[in-house]
């Protein structure tokens, strides 16, 4: 509705029985000097379509499809010009292109500090969920950690932050990387359910043992049950917060990349098309599976650097992140891929 309130056309919206009476525009010349006419009068002096519609003689329907064409033909050129390191343009592209609820890039070319501006451009985008989520599932890692320190104080005190997978580690492995969900809750002044189990356990007969107890299937619930999930994603290489954890080690790292594992979701590694590659080691694994990701209202998928480009192209190839928050070079890795 207008000011006035009068209906005011929405682009593409059809005429009414009344309007489709109204005279035929005119073709090109004279159709851009209305154009130009219609868009002075409603974004440089802020008229209503209603208003332009009795100064110029148009019906209100005119005016909105002058307006949609001035748009599309770029009479008018609208630019988002964020006050941050964001880039809105590479933002939209991959919304449409990855068909995304939403996308958070920052200009940063140098991985150790777009590290903090993606987490925290991250931090910001969560705490600023409406409405608050009252339960969220959160994986572990370094990314994650450094998302934790962002965000706001007191953002959501009645939060319930839930671990997606195991982060019992055999290794230490200097700062703490496994305690995401404690971390996240104590910024919420919320509380955590955690998962005291390790992420891959050695036989999958003790997986299946573990997921059929009550306390632990009560935890596995609650991270199905979450309507937000934010993870990181982990890379196939020494660096692998697996590896450091002694969850895997460099032999299997070899094996898993030449069975075509690119990477890893909440301790599960997957192909280039977003399936595990090994079976068995996936049955030790214990947590959400990847494919509950499609359920989620917000998936937020955090990633940063060339080391993470294959699996996090895997990730929005399968449809697990419908929010993706990363770094420039890696938006543009993904803009230059063909997408199936």
């Amino acid at each position: 509705m207008s000011e006035s309130g009068k209906h005011e056309y929405q682009p593409g919206e059809a005429p009414g029985a009344q309007e489709s009476l109204a005279p035929r525009l005119p073709n090109e010349t004279q159709r851009e000097d209305l154009m130009v006419q219609v868009a002075k009068l409603f974004y440089d002096l802020e008229k209503n379509q209603s208003d332009i519609s009795r100064e110029t003689g148009l019906t209100r329907w005119q005016v909105s499809r002058l307006l949609r064409e001035a748009r599309e033909t770029g009479v008018v050129r609208i630019e988002i010009v964020a006050r941050s390191t964001r880039l809105p343009h590479l933002e939209a592209e991959l919304q449409r292109r990855y068909g995304l609820r939403e996308a958070l890039v920052v200009a940063d070319d140098n991985d150790a500090s777009a590290l903090n501006t993606v987490t925290q451009a991250a931090a910001r985008y969560l705490c600023n969920l409406q409405p608050a989520p009252d339960l969220i599932g959160v994986s572990w890692g370094r990314t994650l950690t450094k998302m934790s320190q962002w965000l706001t104080p007191r953002w959501n005190e009645a939060l319930n932050v839930v671990l997606l997978n195991g982060a019992i580690n055999t290794h230490s492995v200097g700062e703490p990387s496994h305690n995401v969900a404690e971390r996240f809750a104590q910024a919420a002044r919320g509380r955590a359910t955690l998962l005291p189990v390790p992420a891959i356990l050695g036989n999958a007969r003790t997986r299946e043992a573990l997921e059929q107890d009550p306390i632990i299937a009560s935890v596995l619930r609650l991270g199905e049950q979450a309507s937000v999930a934010c993870f990181s994603l982990g890379e196939l290489s020494n660096r692998s917060v697996l590896l450091e954890s002694g969850y895997v080690d460099e032999p299997l790292i070899e094996e898993l990349a030449r069975r075509g594992a690119v990477g890893d979701i909440m301790g599960r590694f997957i192909g280039a098309d977003g399936k595990v590659v090994m079976p068995e080691l996936d049955d030790r694994t214990l947590g959400l599976r990847p494919e509950a990701l499609h359920d989620k209202a917000w998936s937020i998928a955090v990633c940063v650097g060339q080391a993470k480009h294959a699996v996090v192209l895997a990730c929005l190839r399968a449809g697990y992140a419908n929010v993706l928050a990363t770094d420039e070079a890696t938006a543009n890795f993904l803009l230059e891929q063909d997408h199936e």
